[in-house]
């Protein structure tokens, strides 16, 4: 097939949710295309076949953890999501290569570090514990230099508050400042938002 083709291919099949899990192996072949756009759309759709069918998509996991390690910043942030997405599905299918996520919070591009957040927050929906010795990382995020990112930093706090707020107490005053003082609105509205949904739990 040509680039065209096998976008297409891809594109219907986003659409076609019933043959998702027939769909991986041909999928995960996709990985090998030339094209950065088709191994780019490959993987954003095995994070979201791997979510529906977390048992299917053990195999293709080794596939997406190589692009971890790719130049192209697109192809590092669309591997993270996956691994969020299919650890959101099934935590223990991303186990092994869970801890390898944790150098993008530090990536020089903030769409990646902006993915590994989001990354966190699904494994996290479903799986907090492991995150509890990670969270001065996350604290360091609410910080970032990239405004995108300061604004999804707080998210994983509303995540975690509602089911650890253990993990989020300590650093409730560093939100607060953060909620009175940031210069940017979304900021200040996820830090009200992490500070309400930890209060909440723990009453």
């Amino acid at each position: 097939m040509t680039e065209t083709e096998q976008y297409r291919h891809l594109v219907a099949l986003t659409r076609s949710k019933d043959r998702w899990e027939e769909s991986i192996p041909c999928v995960a072949s996709l990985l090998d295309s030339e094209s950065t756009k088709v191994k780019a759309k490959a993987l954003w759709l095995l994070g979201e076949m791997g979510l529906v069918y977390p048992s299917a998509i053990p195999d293709s996991i080794p596939a997406i953890i190589t692009f971890l390690d790719s130049k192209e910043p697109l192809l590092r942030e669309r591997a993270i999501n996956a691994l969020g997405r299919i650890g959101r599905g099934c935590y223990h299918t991303i186990e092994p290569y869970w801890p390898k996520l944790f150098r993008f919070a530090r990536d020089e591009e903030s769409k990646v570090r902006l993915a590994f957040i989001w990354a966190s927050e699904n494994i996290a929906t479903l799986m907090p514990d492991p995150y509890g010795d990670y969270m001065l990382l996350f604290a360091q995020l609410l910080h970032d230099s990239d405004e995108k990112v300061r604004m999804e930093a707080p998210e994983m706090f509303r995540v975690l508050g509602k089911r650890r707020p253990e993990f989020v107490e300590p650093y409730l005053d560093l939100l607060h400042s953060i909620a009175e003082n940031d210069s940017n609105r979304v900021v200040r509205i996820h830090c009200l938002g992490a500070i309400k949904a930890t209060k909440d739990t723990i009453e």
